[in-house]
């Protein structure tokens, strides 16, 4: 099942699009609709890989101390102020 979907162009494209009249318009917007949304989804993969590759380095940096406690560092740097 399909929806309608609508948007405005300008006049001046309108009245280019009215030239080519055997140009199957609703399949041209389908088809640069699922290319940008191809494209987009690319992105959000792209922008998961890199956070997942920066947790992973994140946590290879990740060192313990012995003897050092993060919370009692904070605390001391805040009852300082």
């Amino acid at each position: 099942m399909s929806i309608v979907v609508s948007f405005r162009i300008s006049k001046r494209v309108k009245e280019l699009m009215d030239q080519f009249k055997h140009v199957n318009w609703s399949e041209v917007v389908r088809k640069a609709i699922t290319e940008e949304i191809r494209k987009q989804e690319a992105i959000l993969r792209r922008d998961f890989e890199r956070a997942r590759k920066a947790a992973l380095l994140m946590d290879s940096l990740r060192r313990s101390v012995e003897g050092w406690n993060s919370v009692e560092e904070i605390r001391r740097w805040r009852e300082r102020k």
